[in-house]
């Protein structure tokens, strides 16, 4: 089973799987509301869940805009402020569908794999622009 499936299952069910800043440990909201089958199917991938966390420690801004993108697009983590970007601005939209037509080409084809391994200079480029348009776009609606 692939990670980023399993992490999206737990925040699909309205719970929150994140790190905790106070003891930097994984934690789980409102494990309650995640199905028993899903938390038995993440038990032996723990390790793997705790390595996708670590390698977003640190990500920039631009990388952390575009994973917010991809998680509202998927339907796995809601954020309300993008999602109004995205709508108020049709050219960045178009942007984000072109980002990933290029990682489509580059052999990403599965919303479960991470995309970051399938990047170019091109889509990096992308990437940038559509973090300045984003910039842009809360600096005019604060």
């Amino acid at each position: 089973m692939q990670v980023l499936k399993i992490i999206s299952d737990i925040w699909k069910s309205g719970a929150e799987i994140y790190r905790d800043e106070s003891d930097g440990r994984l934690a789980l909201k409102n494990a309650k509301l995640v199905p028993e089958e899903i938390l038995k199917t993440a038990e032996p991938i723990f390790n793997q869940i705790e390595d996708w966390f670590k390698s977003w420690e640190g990500a920039n801004g631009i990388d952390q805009t575009i994973q917010k993108m991809i998680h509202q697009a998927c339907g796995w983590q809601h954020n309300s402020k993008l999602n109004e970007w995205i709508c108020a601005d049709v050219d960045a939209l178009t942007m984000f569908m072109e980002w990933q037509e290029t990682l489509a080409k580059n052999g990403w084809n599965d919303i479960y794999e991470d995309y970051r391994q399938f990047e170019n200079d091109e889509s990096n480029l992308m990437k940038q622009k559509l973090y300045e348009r984003a910039i842009i776009y809360a600096n005019q609606n604060k």
